[in-house]
Protein backbone atom coordinates (compact mmCIF):
# COMPACT_ATOMS: atom_id res chain seq x y z
CA UNK A 1 0.00 0.00 0.00
CA UNK A 2 1.31 3.25 -0.71
CA UNK A 3 -0.23 6.15 1.15
CA UNK A 4 1.24 9.86 0.94
CA UNK A 5 0.62 12.25 4.11
CA UNK A 6 0.19 15.27 3.84
CA UNK A 7 3.08 17.70 4.96
CA UNK A 8 3.42 21.45 4.39
CA UNK A 9 6.65 23.06 4.72
CA UNK A 10 5.75 26.25 2.77
CA UNK A 11 2.96 28.18 1.60
CA UNK A 12 0.97 26.65 -1.52
CA UNK A 13 1.42 30.17 -3.11
CA UNK A 14 3.64 31.20 -6.46
CA UNK A 15 7.22 30.92 -5.72
CA UNK A 16 6.43 28.90 -1.78
CA UNK A 17 8.07 25.54 -1.18
CA UNK A 18 5.94 23.28 0.50
CA UNK A 19 7.16 19.54 0.84
CA UNK A 20 5.09 16.81 -0.13
CA UNK A 21 5.42 13.18 2.17
CA UNK A 22 4.74 9.85 1.09
CA UNK A 23 4.78 7.02 3.68
CA UNK A 24 4.85 3.24 2.29
CA UNK A 25 3.61 0.17 3.55
CA UNK A 26 2.80 -3.41 2.21
CA UNK A 27 5.47 -4.44 0.51
CA UNK A 28 9.72 -4.06 0.51
CA UNK A 29 10.29 -0.48 0.18
CA UNK A 30 13.86 -0.79 -0.59
CA UNK A 31 13.45 -2.88 -3.60
CA UNK A 32 11.26 -0.32 -5.95
CA UNK A 33 11.22 2.73 -7.68
CA UNK A 34 9.14 4.99 -6.54
CA UNK A 35 7.60 8.36 -8.23
CA UNK A 36 5.12 11.14 -7.69
CA UNK A 37 2.89 11.87 -10.66
CA UNK A 38 0.15 14.62 -11.06
CA UNK A 39 -3.03 15.26 -12.17
CA UNK A 40 -4.04 18.82 -13.27
CA UNK A 41 -7.46 19.83 -13.30
CA UNK A 42 -9.16 18.55 -16.52
CA UNK A 43 -5.86 17.02 -18.13
CA UNK A 44 -4.64 13.63 -18.06
CA UNK A 45 -2.06 12.20 -15.23
CA UNK A 46 1.50 13.32 -15.62
CA UNK A 47 5.01 11.57 -14.62
CA UNK A 48 7.14 14.25 -12.50
CA UNK A 49 9.42 12.77 -10.79
CA UNK A 50 10.97 9.64 -9.95
CA UNK A 51 13.53 7.62 -7.61
CA UNK A 52 15.37 4.18 -8.31
CA UNK A 53 15.06 2.35 -5.36
CA UNK A 54 18.74 2.59 -4.39
CA UNK A 55 17.68 6.26 -4.50
CA UNK A 56 20.97 6.82 -6.33
CA UNK A 57 19.30 8.24 -9.51
CA UNK A 58 16.61 10.40 -9.99
CA UNK A 59 14.45 11.88 -12.78
CA UNK A 60 12.21 14.94 -13.35
CA UNK A 61 10.74 16.30 -16.01
CA UNK A 62 11.48 19.76 -17.67
CA UNK A 63 9.32 21.58 -16.32
CA UNK A 64 10.29 20.81 -12.56
CA UNK A 65 13.59 20.52 -12.58
CA UNK A 66 15.83 22.72 -10.35
CA UNK A 67 12.81 23.56 -8.64
CA UNK A 68 11.28 19.62 -7.64
CA UNK A 69 14.01 17.66 -5.37
CA UNK A 70 13.12 14.22 -4.92
CA UNK A 71 14.62 11.74 -1.94
CA UNK A 72 13.77 8.75 -0.39
CA UNK A 73 14.15 7.44 3.08
CA UNK A 74 14.44 3.68 2.46
CA UNK A 75 14.90 3.07 6.69
CA UNK A 76 11.73 5.08 6.86
CA UNK A 77 9.80 4.51 4.05
CA UNK A 78 9.01 7.25 2.99
CA UNK A 79 9.87 9.43 -0.27
CA UNK A 80 9.77 13.46 -0.23
CA UNK A 81 9.14 15.82 -2.44
CA UNK A 82 10.30 19.04 -1.98
CA UNK A 83 8.62 21.82 -4.66
CA UNK A 84 10.32 25.57 -4.52
CA UNK A 85 9.29 28.30 -7.11
CA UNK A 86 5.99 26.91 -7.35
CA UNK A 87 4.02 28.55 -10.57
CA UNK A 88 0.05 28.19 -11.27
CA UNK A 89 0.93 25.84 -13.53
CA UNK A 90 2.15 23.16 -11.00
CA UNK A 91 -1.71 23.22 -9.80
CA UNK A 92 -2.45 19.57 -9.52
CA UNK A 93 -3.32 16.30 -7.42
CA UNK A 94 -0.10 14.94 -6.83
CA UNK A 95 0.07 10.80 -6.13
CA UNK A 96 2.73 8.97 -4.82
CA UNK A 97 3.08 5.49 -7.28
CA UNK A 98 5.55 2.78 -6.46
CA UNK A 99 6.75 1.04 -9.49
CA UNK A 100 7.11 -2.34 -10.67
CA UNK A 101 10.80 -2.22 -10.92
CA UNK A 102 13.71 -1.62 -9.17
CA UNK A 103 15.73 0.64 -11.66
CA UNK A 104 13.86 0.83 -14.39
CA UNK A 105 15.28 3.34 -17.06
CA UNK A 106 13.87 7.23 -17.62
CA UNK A 107 11.28 5.40 -20.59
CA UNK A 108 9.83 3.36 -18.03
CA UNK A 109 9.64 6.06 -15.14
CA UNK A 110 7.25 7.77 -17.82
CA UNK A 111 5.10 5.27 -18.52
CA UNK A 112 1.87 5.26 -16.13
CA UNK A 113 1.29 1.55 -16.54
CA UNK A 114 3.79 0.62 -14.71
CA UNK A 115 2.64 1.76 -11.35
CA UNK A 116 1.18 -0.90 -9.71
CA UNK A 117 0.10 0.60 -6.32
CA UNK A 118 -0.82 4.31 -5.93
CA UNK A 119 -1.85 7.14 -2.70
CA UNK A 120 -5.07 8.44 -2.80
CA UNK A 121 -3.28 12.16 -3.90
CA UNK A 122 -2.64 15.04 -2.29
CA UNK A 123 -4.38 18.95 -3.58
CA UNK A 124 -1.93 21.34 -4.45
CA UNK A 125 -3.26 24.56 -5.37
CA UNK A 126 -1.17 27.10 -6.47
CA UNK A 127 -3.02 30.58 -6.31
CA UNK A 128 -2.16 33.99 -5.16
Amino acid sequence: QVQPVESWGGLAQPGGSPRLLCVASGFTFGHYSISWVRQAPGKELEWVSGLVSSGTSTYYIDSVKRRFTIYRHNALNTVDLQMRSLKPEDTARYYCAKSVFPFPALELFRRIEEYDAWGQGIEVTVSA
